[in-house]
């Protein structure tokens, strides 16, 4: 690969209100002086509790909000940050004391099953909302090498040999050495996925995908309209070559899932999307929602109300709860008589089934999990972790270009870099990990009844007051509301366990077990298995297992 695709500003293209109906306006791109190609500052806590007695606080720009006259909707739109941001960094920095107190990891087990690996700063496009700030341009002196990358997934295979390695940037297919990595991953028997924006996959890279071991990849795709998302991508074109990248994947035989990352100025797209996403054949559609950190920090979030309206939905189109939604009643407080409001009426009153088997996730938006529970408490939804809520920092990591390793990609707390530490010792013993394993909650957070099922993005609360251990913001349910008693599920993923076929499979069943994330199978193995028998079957084909994902809202997918 000799050269990247050249990032082009909105100002090429910029759309005013009447051109997009809308009256908002698509993001801008950051000025040049913002990118000199450093990476996005990764603050690293001490290796040693003890030594832990602040975190630095990422901290935005000044303000420049514009007023619903400016805009003609009230919300701001995503923009390009202020000329003041210093050269090559996304945001200024200053330390904070921590405001509750430091816990080392506990005994309790905590695997890391998967882990998001960003192997470069390096991206063809500039998105707005982008966490790493990542860019054409970057500077790669500082990533890992390509032994240093065979000796990390070495040792994160002492921790885990199942693990679910999702590779990506920055844009991944710019790493010269990318099918290399992927393929000694392979090797080791772990689960490969690329996470991509599409514009660089096409029939060549799907083909190395299949002959280095890579099952799969996350495409991302942020409106069905090709303008909108190629604005908020900064790249002409760039929304025809996510979706060209879900057909050569598709006729590769490889699975993809779309992610779509939502704000305020492309929330009224999620109805759509799961149309398209359906469309596309993707086995899943995650909806990745706003931590503003990297470059999303110039970025409006929707409000909490927003946020459990949509939430409301998406779990009402995956078929939880009965009849039809009615959370445009139930959120809005006005009598099903009363017409909808405008925006809501025509793209949101959706029936019951339009996701259609396919799974929809709702990302860093741990609150997604309690809407579902006060829906419907047995959804099979809400299958859980054994110790609920959010999985960063519990069986789930990310490791930086640099090495550096933090419980999400949208944290920049880092608990330790691996050119200095190795894996397994940074996963067992660094303080934010154990922070995170039995937390001390502040704020409504720790007041609140599903403390254990949902518990709030640790990333938001971060990124909006300097403390991973306060409340999330972006959530509107007041503690106490279902009851004093705090809510806890049963343990019903048991990852880890052998598999131990006990039926018959068909060669095409085993097949598409492989889909599976490596350390799930066993675990899926026997579910399925006890669905056989409860309807009389002894041996295991693909249509049972199609019946199987039809029955269980298609939860057993191969991409994370």
């Amino acid at each position: 690969m000799r050269g990247v695709d050249r990032c082009v500003g909105p100002s090429e293209r910029e759309a005013t209100a009447s051109e997009r109906g809308t009256g908002r306006r698509p993001p801008a791109r950051p000025p040049p002086d913002t990118r000199h190609g450093l990476a996005p500052r990764v603050e690293t806590l001490p290796a040693t509790p003890d030594a832990l007695r602040g975190v630095d606080r990422c901290v935005g720009p000044s303000e420049r909000e514009a007023t619903a006259g400016e805009r003609g909707t009230g919300r701001r739109p995503p923009g390009r940050p202020p000329p003041d941001t210093p050269h090559g960094l996304a945001s200024r920095v200053r330390t904070l004391p921590v405001t509750s107190s430091t816990s080392p990891t506990p005994a309790a087990p905590y695997t890391a099953y998967s882990v998001s690996w960003n192997l470069t700063q390096r991206c063809n496009l500039e998105c707005a909302h982008c966490y790493m700030s990542a860019f054409a341009g970057a500077d790669t002196r500082g990533e890992l090498t390509t032994d240093e990358c065979r000796r990390v997934i070495d040792e994160i295979a002492t921790v885990n040999p199942n693990v679910f390695l999702i590779l990506t940037g920055g844009e991944p297919l710019l790493r010269r050495d990318i099918w290399d990595v992927a393929a000694y991953a392979s090797e080791k028997r772990f689960t490969t996925v690329f996470g991509t924006n599409g514009v660089l996959l096409r029939e060549r890279e799907a083909r190395l995908m299949r002959e280095r071991g890579v099952l799969g990849a996350s495409i991302s795709l942020d409106s069905t309209d090709p303008e909108k998302h190629d604005a908020f991508r900064h790249l002409p074109n760039a929304w025809e070559g996510a979706v060209r990248a879900t057909k050569v994947l598709t006729d590769a035989g490889l699975d993809f899932s779309l992610h779509m990352s939502v704000t305020d100025w492309n929330v009224d797209d999620v109805p759509a999307m799961i149309d398209l996403a359906r469309d596309l054949g993707a086995k899943v559609l995650n909806f990745f929602f706003l931590v503003r950190t990297g470059r999303g920090k110039d970025l409006t979030d929707i409000d909490a109300a927003a946020y459990e309206r949509i939430l409301t939905y998406l779990a009402e189109v995956q078929g939880v709860g009965q009849g039809p939604p009615t959370w445009v009643q139930r959120m809005l407080g006005r009598a099903p008589s009363e017409p909808a409001p405008s925006g809501f009426e025509d793209p949101w009153s959706t029936p019951v089934g339009r996701a259609d088997g396919l799974l929809i996730r709702a990302k860093c938006a741990p609150h997604f999990r309690r809407i579902i529970y006060q829906l419907n408490p047995a959804s099979p939804l809400l299958k859980n972790y054994a110790h609920g809520s959010c999985p960063a920092g519990k069986y789930y990591c990310r490791i930086t270009p640099e090495g550096d390793v933090t419980p999400c990609p949208y944290m920049p707390v880092a608990a330790g870099n691996l050119r200095r530490t190795s894996f397994a010792e940074l996963w067992r013993q660094a303080p934010v990990f154990g922070d995170l394993r039995e937390p001390k909650l502040g704020g409504r957070c720790g007041a609140c009844e599903f403390s254990k099922v949902c518990g709030g993005c640790r990333c938001r609360a971060y990124a909006t007051y300097g403390d991973y251990l306060a409340e999330d913001p972006a959530c509107g349910y007041q503690p106490g509301a279902h009851g004093g008693e705090v809510i806890e599920l049963p343990a019903t993923l048991t990852f880890g366990l052998p598999v131990d076929y006990e039926l018959a499979w068909d060669p095409a069943a085993r097949e598409r077990l492989q889909a599976i994330p490596s350390f799930a199978r066993g675990m899926v193995v026997k579910a399925v298995e006890a669905y056989a028998r409860g309807q009389g079957a002894t041996r295991i084909t693909p249509a049972l297992l199609a019946d199987v994902r039809q029955r269980w809202g298609g939860r057993f997918r191969s991409q994370g």
